[in-house]
């Protein structure tokens, strides 16, 4: 199924968190926190709810920074999804070049 976001919604593929920590203890599912951090599949058209473009400060491919309790939790094909309005979004995470 193909998910197009409406307003300023983006839709967040959740980066998957380790399950064990440092010092080797198994976390259960039920401990771990939610991810912040995900990659952007996809963009609504950058308009608010009054029809004014606002734009789009991201783009498809992006790995973001995220409120944490923002948005909501979707399943599509056995998939986890987060749907969040761009306000919610915190920073685009490039990689460092040196």
């Amino acid at each position: 199924m193909k998910l197009i976001p409406l307003f300023d919604r983006v839709i967040i593929k959740p980066e998957i968190q380790s399950s064990t920590t440092k010092s080797g203890i198994v976390l259960p599912s039920t401990s771990q926190e939610r991810p912040q951090i995900g990659l952007v599949l996809a963009l609504g058209s950058g308009v608010d709810f009054d029809g004014n473009n606002i734009g789009m400060q991201v783009k498809i491919g992006d790995k973001v920074l995220f409120n944490k309790f923002s948005g909501n939790e979707i399943k599509v094909d056995d998939e986890t999804l987060i749907v969040l309005r761009q306000i919610d979004l915190i920073a685009i995470m490039e990689e460092k070049h040196e």
